[in-house]
């Protein structure tokens, strides 16, 4: 989606969804977002709060009242100024997604990618880990084998 084609004002619906879409995406895509994701107890929770957040910031730009924007997305006209009074963690990070986009104009903002030598980096310490797992594993199967014939013998002994 190119910001050409988002409004940072939008009038009628299919602007009010771009609008919308690329506050949710950005916002998703945010490092302390991601991270919160990864916690799937809360993965829902978070993914419906940005959601709804970035939903009532688009209907404000376009000029909607709190009830009204209450009103579509079916949630209380408290929990609709809380997002967009920046009174919820999802509201703050919309909000500054939107002025991010505002002030720089992006399109869709993507996580920086690692450099080459990062994730080559990356791989080496991959393989290492892979191989101190599988030296572990045959460590602790010896271990396992082990401690199983001395438990053998000490029942032999008790009886």
């Amino acid at each position: 989606m190119r910001m050409s084609e988002i409004s940072l004002s939008p009038i009628g619906k299919e602007q009010i969804h771009k609008l919308e879409t690329i506050l949710l995406v950005n916002s998703i895509l945010r490092p302390e977002v991601l991270e919160e994701l990864k916690d799937p107890e809360g993965r829902i929770t978070w993914v419906d709060s940005l959601a709804v957040a970035a939903a009532a910031l688009a209907r404000e730009r376009a000029k909607m009242s709190v009830s009204q924007i209450a009103e579509e997305l079916g949630r209380t006209e408290a929990t609709i100024r809380n997002h967009l009074q920046g009174k919820t963690r999802a509201g703050q990070i919309v909000r500054e997604t939107y002025e991010r986009i505002a002030r720089e104009g992006a399109d869709i903002i993507l996580p920086a990618m690692p450099s080459t030598e990062e994730i080559s980096r990356l791989k080496d310490e991959l393989e290492r880990e892979k191989k101190l797992r599988q030296e572990m594993q045959s460590f602790l199967e010896e271990a396992h084998k082990t401690l199983s014939q001395l438990l053998s013998k000490i029942d032999r002994l008790m009886t």
